[in-house]
């Protein structure tokens, strides 16, 4: 069992919470103007422009969204129209939850405070938090903080307004990318990765390994370990 219980547990909430489904909006939208092998590249383009987009200053997610799938539109060959890209924001509000989720973190809001900070906007986080199935202490969007994730500046806002520093909390996320790497370097020393499938494991990070939130009880010391398999 761990030994280490925080003031506050945080976490990313798109793609480690909410079953953030960008890549199956874009196949929603364009599967009938792209072959398969073209969508799978448009995808793939999508996602790593997404980040790209994110790395400079602060701009509504509307446009990183356009932004992006203009950009893979261009990569790809095909027309952009800008109503294309508002069918997949406007889809955003409506996912909700991994199913691992609600019985994941009823099992540890109980004793721990939590927290997100997420890439997002005050009109949509709400939204995809109420389907969660837990209450959270605070709530932090990048709209909030005025930079998004892997930024330093949104979790050092955080921590501000939690009033704690890096050692007193864990850091919870399926995204080495946009989170972990971030919190590594910020001198967070407890973190929970979550293996979505997302990205492969990079040990180098020291952080502890679930399968889905019905292991982070454990990974916070209020249960026995549950092995990865």
């Amino acid at each position: 069992m761990s030994t280490f219980r925080p003031k506050y547990i945080t976490f990313d909430c798109y793609g480690t919470l909410t079953n953030f489904d960008m890549a199956g909006a874009a196949r929603r939208v364009y599967c009938e103007r792209l072959s398969p092998e073209a969508m799978a590249s448009f995808v793939e383009a999508f996602r790593g422009y997404r980040l790209d987009e994110v790395l400079g200053p602060w701009k509504p997610f509307l446009e990183v969204v356009q932004n992006s799938i203009e950009r893979s539109c261009k990569r790809t060959g095909i027309q952009f129209k800008p109503e294309d890209a508002q069918l997949i924001y406007d889809e955003v509000p409506t996912w909700g939850p991994h199913p691992d989720v609600p019985a994941g973190l009823s099992r540890v809001a109980k004793e721990i405070p939590l927290v997100i900070l997420s890439n997002s906007m005050n009109s949509l986080i709400m939204s995809n938090v109420e389907k969660l199935g837990a209450p959270f202490h605070t709530v932090i969007t990048a709209e909030e903080v005025g930079a998004y994730k892997p930024r330093m500046r949104g979790f050092e806002y955080m921590l501000d307004k939690l009033g704690c520093g890096p050692e007193d909390i864990t850091h919870v996320s399926s995204s080495f990318r946009y989170d972990l790497m971030t919190a590594y370097d910020l001198g967070i020393k407890s973190k929970v990765w979550v293996n979505r499938g997302h990205e492969p494991a990079n040990p180098f990070y020291e952080y502890t390994e679930i399968k889905d939130t019905g292991g982070l009880a454990a990974a916070v010391g209020l249960e026995p370990v549950r092995e990865v398999v």
